[in-house]
């Protein structure tokens, strides 16, 4: 709190009063055409204070309108606690004599001394002038005991407004309306006998709170028992001086040889193991830091242990943080996941970064594209433009066309964030520069100018795409209208996208070589932005597909498709082949992007032709003497599959499933797509821990199935398999906090938080069997699932 009244105090230091109006009188007093003017004072503990301001003329109306901007000539920080609007409406119409229509008084602060913001209404008294006074006689507010349900909604309305109520759009419109039935019944049952004012005062990043010099320690006279007492404490937040000159000597007494030789007892070493198990998002308290510094040298054979005890050095202390550096470069390596967490905005040092860095090297390349989108909003977290990390990225690039065109695209997208522009153009820069001077690159026959322009026709060939979709758009009539204009074009006016001059690299698959498009194997998908699937002649004489999209931000998909394919290798790696897609995603640009096209149908179609899940895979692995009609290799697929992305959706806490973003391909392999709430966000109320709905459950052969019991084994195990990464999943995803991804950046702790307490780290792998299996019997026997797709196709109904 003392941190925010310091904000506080730094706004009211320098901001003038002001206030953007947006006024409206709901009717007029009169038949006759009105012209009005509003008139504003200020008045300080019943006093006026400075001059009066008025808005312009107005005539047209009921209701009238004036959306103008007010300017007062007092700060901030001149207001008291008692502070008052005086806003008084007048008539010119009348004739050389002003006709008083009415007036109103607010106050400027609340009864709990923050600045009121948002929109205010106002009751005025008709026929008289705002009073200044304190009390004053002309008060804005509707009393308590003449308030209703519209000033309730108002309120809420207000909030709304202000960001403190989540915005769900299908949800918001349904609300919109049964509030308008509520005011038009209000407006009859009351009639018009009063007249509003509604002015919109200035929001701030952080809430305004009324301070005098010190702290506030302003009680109620009178105080019941059940009352609650709020008392701002300028204290709270700041470091205790004492602790911390405390802390500072005991450092500086164990800095010295002495502990070299220290050991720690049975106790003290359970608890150095407790804290090395804590996940990299932990804060450390005040004791455990010291506890860690005071064993530092009979750690150092502990890799696990370096990250901790970086976060413990006080690197405003020079002598402290000189021997932290040198105890790191003799610490025992640590492994790469280690080394990102050192890469995460809490770690400052360009010393400790720099190591980070030399970590990384040891990587191969595989490994390290799977990190690669996190290391390039990494680069937000360093201090300058030329950091090690950004010459590391650039130089191993050099070795590989494939993390070169990734890096590229990466580094691209970000060039549209103004605050960190420059940083990655210069990364941008020099990779151009070293790709076009490199003679040649490992395995491959071309020089370093000629890969370079292979990876511009890539952008220009995007440039081409997104054009084509806005014809494609324009284009009046259904779809099918809109595939014979697609054709059209590819065919005529941009027949250089048949055949290429020359091969382009693939961007989702940089390996692969691309010759043209196939217009007659391309279409549209039937939604609102239009989607091109285009089909893609390789160089090999096969094709690729590709789904092409304008008008969307699909960095959010790119990441969940990220995380599910490195998911999928840490399974692999236990060898627990789960059956999963991981099909590939790349951000093209901030509203652009494409992705590979798996050939698959949803559920929603699948259920309303062939009725269940069986019967589709029955058309294409028919067995008679196989479990359900189909076979085994099918079944298993199916129940693996299902098993992977249950456990992958509740962990990462993918939002608004339904059966028209579940895929089902040919051979069983059920899919995931559409990632546009992630980390617990959802649109619908009550959504369940996993899409699990019964058709799935009936396609396992029901509950009490030995299929049924497969599948929750499966999910189990790789529970239990992704819970011992989980240090992994959680810095990649804290290397993401400075992203514009939208789930990630509207409250990065938050969402660290869910994730975490999703892996359940302070449970055994048989307490998290338990857990999950009745996570599982939950989804399964609640009936939330029938309920949120029932609210979900009504949802679409109304759009």
């Amino acid at each position: 709190m003392g941190k925010l009244l310091d904000g506080a105090r730094r706004v009211l230091s320098w901001c003038v009063f002001r206030e953007r109006w947006d006024l409206e009188i709901n009717h007029a007093a009169e038949e006759r055409k009105a012209e009005l003017y509003v008139k504003c004072s200020l008045y300080i503990d019943g006093a006026p204070f400075g001059l009066p301001t008025r808005t312009r003329l107005e005539s047209v109306g009921p209701p009238y309108f004036w959306n103008e901007l007010i300017t007062l000539s007092t700060k901030y920080r001149d207001l008291t606690a008692h502070s008052q609007l005086a806003l008084t409406v007048w008539d010119v119409s009348c004739g050389k004599e002003e006709g008083l229509i009415g007036g109103a008084t607010i106050l400027l602060f609340s009864s709990k001394k923050q600045l009121k913001t948002g929109k205010q209404k106002l009751r005025l008294w008709q026929g008289k002038e705002a009073d200044g006074s304190f009390p004053t006689n002309t008060p804005g507010k509707v009393p308590k005991h003449e308030r209703g349900e519209l000033e309730r909604l108002e309120k809420l309305m207000n909030k709304y407004e202000r960001g403190q109520i989540q915005r769900i759009d299908w949800l918001d419109r349904l609300a919109f309306k049964a509030m308008d039935k509520v005011k038009e019944r209000e407006s009859n049952k009351t009639g018009n006998s009063h007249l509003y004012l509604v002015v919109d005062f200035c929001s701030f990043e952080h809430q305004v709170v009324f301070q005098e010099s010190g702290a506030n320690f302003l009680p109620p006279p009178m105080v019941s028992t059940n009352e609650l007492v709020i008392v701002w404490d300028p204290e709270v937040g700041r470091i205790n001086p004492s602790e911390h000159k405390q802390l500072k000597l005991a450092r500086s007494l164990t800095r010295g040889i002495i502990d070299k030789d220290l050991k720690p007892n049975s106790a003290q070493r359970k608890s150095i193991q407790k804290l090395l198990k804590y996940p990299p998002t932990r804060t450390l308290s005040g004791d455990e830091r010291q506890l860690l510094w005071k064993f530092r040298f009979s750690l150092m054979s502990e890799k696990r242990a370096l990250t901790k005890f970086l976060r413990c050095v006080e690197w405003s202390d020079v002598q402290e943080a000189k021997q932290a550096l040198e105890l790191m470069g003799r610490w025992e390596t640590i492994d790469v996941c280690d080394a990102l967490e050192l890469l995460s905005p809490v770690f400052k040092s360009e010393e400790v970064r720099a190591y980070a860095v030399s970590v990384l090297e040891r990587a191969d390349d595989e490994e390290l594209q799977c990190y690669l989108l996190q290391l390039v909003q990494a680069l937000r977290f360093e201090r300058s433009d030329k950091s090690r990390l950004s010459q590391f990225l650039v130089q191993r690039s050099l070795r590989n066309i494939e993390l070169a065109s990734f890096l590229r695209w990466y580094v691209a997208v970000e060039l549209h964030d103004c605050a960190f522009a420059k940083r990655y153009y210069y990364t941008y820069e020099i990779l151009e520069e070293h790709m076009m001077k490199s003679a040649s690159v490992v395995n491959g026959n071309e020089d370093g100018f000629k890969l370079w322009q292979s990876l511009v026709r890539q952008t220009e060939l995007t440039a081409q795409l997104c054009s084509i979709t806005r014809d494609v758009r324009n284009v009046r009539g259904n779809t099918q209208k809109k595939i014979e204009k697609l054709r059209q074009l590819l065919s005529g006016l941009l027949s250089e996208l048949t055949y290429f001059e020359e091969p382009i690299r693939s961007p989702l698959t940089p390996g692969v070589l691309i010759t043209g498009i196939d217009p007659s194997e391309s279409s549209i998908f039937k939604s609102a932005l239009h989607p091109l699937r285009l089909t893609f002649r390789t160089a090999s004489g096969g094709s690729c597909k590709i789904i092409f999209k304008k008008g969307d931000d699909i960095r959010q998909d790119q990441l969940v498709i990220q995380m599910v394919s490195l998911m999928d290798q840490l399974l692999k790696s236990e060898n627990l082949d789960l059956c999963l897609t991981p099909y590939k995603v790349l951000a093209t640009g901030q509203d652009e992007g494409m992705s590979e096209f798996i050939p698959s149908r949803t559920l929603a179609q699948i259920l309303s032709e062939h009725r269940s899940i069986i019967s589709y895979l029955q058309k294409f692995h028919p067995d008679e003497h196989g479990p359900f009609g189909i076979t085994a290799t099918c079944l298993d697929t199916f129940i693996k599959s299902c098993a992977g992305y249950s456990v992958i959706t509740y962990i990462l806490g993918i939002g608004d499933r339904h059966l028209d973003n579940l895929l089902l391909r040919d051979d069983g392999r059920l899919f995931h797509v559409d990632f546009g709430f992630i980390l617990g966000r959802d649109p619908k109320p009550f959504p369940p821990p996993m899409k699990l709905c019964k058709e799935m459950v009936e396609a396992m052969g029901g509950t009490e199935s030995q299929y049924y019991t497969r599948f929750k084994t499966y999910c189990c195990e790789a529970y239990n398999i992704l819970r011992k990464s989980s240090n992994l999943i959680l810095n990649l995803f804290h290397l993401m906090a400075g992203s514009n991804i939208p789930d990630i950046a509207s409250d990065p702790e938050k969402g660290m938080l869910k994730l975490q307490e999703k892996f359940n780290l302070d449970l055994d792998d048989e307490a998290c069997i338990h857990f999950f299996q009745g996570l599982i019997t939950d989804s399964v026997n609640a009936l939330f699932p029938q309920m949120v797709e029932t609210i979900h196709r009504w949802a679409q109904y109304w759009r």
